[in-house]
């Protein structure tokens, strides 16, 4: 073991965190389950969403058994939907393949939706005390410092170099007590901005501490313009005040869950309930803009309440399409704007 893990170690055994809910009573589920979760989102974000998750879903038998729908309603608000979809299909692959056991096989794991070879690491780190590496945000900025690697991790020869380092310190002794320490450490010390160098433990010896280039590494990624979206939606509202969703497609933004229906600019509402609904409208109403960003572009949600003059003759419930009445518990997962829009109806 060298001086960087030992220290490391020393340090995790006094201020590391412990007592997070996946890691009391820890199996290769619920490390699977939490590590899945907190890719590109923090602890405290997580928390509530790994408790009504595994609560709901007990085992890996109960994630594959479940209705998709049903797990999306149970990730709705995490964001990063891709990932509950990837679950559930892995859940599905390890019940029909391993006897619903996550394997011990870095190779096995990562062939599994969603898994690439950092979460794949710490699975077998934290669940099974397997040396592995692992690479997440949190721990490239900790070996970009530390070692003053510069260059955008995204990039193929700064990140083989981040992966060496990370095999390099790893140790075989205690790995799972490592593994949780130096994704400690990034999350609560080495932060990105403002990182409390005063109480890193490894802070002698950081390369990017002792050049005063904390804040310069790792190196961001480089900029690109900002894209900005604008899209109509339409809440849809029957004579029994009842809400028309819609689901999206498993590709793009929010894919696989339901959402408003979108009206295109080249369309009108009279046009669209004609086509979609076979109906008239009542009335129709603007309400006031909602605006959601994402990692790489700004949505502006501009939704109209349409009144329909009479019953819908062409959609039915179930399928693509579902009539949801407010303030009812919704079974179907939506989107955090989505849900911020039907309870202003509520």
């Amino acid at each position: 073991m060298d001086a960087f893990a030992r220290r490391l170690l020393a340090w995790y055994d006094e201020h590391g965190r412990r007592d997070l809910p996946w890691q009391r009573a820890a199996t290769p589920y619920s490390v699977w389950v939490s590590e899945i979760m907190l890719q590109q989102t923090q602890v405290a974000t997580v928390i509530p969403y790994f408790e009504r998750f595994v609560a709901r879903f007990q085992t890996v038998a109960d994630l594959a058994a479940a209705g998709r729908d049903d797990v999306l309603a149970h990730w709705a608000g995490l964001g990063y939907y891709a990932r509950a979809r990837h679950m559930h299909e892995s859940a599905e692959i390890l019940v029909a393949r391993h006897d619903g056991d996550l394997p011990a096989s870095l190779s096995e794991l990562m062939a599994l939706p969603g898994i690439g070879r950092s979460t794949a690491g710490a699975i077998l780190a934290l669940a099974f005390g397997r040396r592995q590496a692992i690479l997440d945000g949190n721990v490239k900025r900790v070996l970009a410092r530390y070692h003053a690697v510069a260059g955008w991790p995204g990039l193929a020869s700064v990140l083989r170099d981040l992966w060496a380092l990370a095999d390099k310190h790893t140790p075989r002794e205690r790995v799972a007590d490592y593994t949780q320490a130096i994704m400690d450490l990034g999350a609560t010390v080495c932060t990105r901005n403002g990182p409390s160098c005063g109480a890193c433990p490894v802070n002698r010896r950081c390369a990017a501490r002792l050049a005063g280039t904390q804040e310069e590494l790792p190196t961001r990624r480089p900029r690109a313009r900002r894209r900005h979206r604008r899209v109509s939606v339409l809440l849809v509202r029957d004579a029994e005040r009842r809400v028309l969703l819609e689901r999206r497609p498993e590709t793009g933004i929010w894919g696989g869950l339901f959402s408003l229906p979108e009206l295109t600019e080249d369309d009108d509402v009279h046009r669209w309930c004609d086509r979609y609904l076979g109906t008239g409208v009542l009335s129709h109403e603007p309400l006031a803009p909602i605006e959601h960003a994402f990692t790489h572009f700004d949505l502006r949600l501009e939704p109209i309440v349409l009144e329909l003059r009479g019953e819908p003759r062409r959609v039915m419930d179930g399928g693509e399409w579902l009539w949801y009445k407010p303030p009812g518990e919704l079974s179907v997962g939506v989107a955090a704007p989505i849900a911020k829009l039907l309870g202003a109806l509520r």
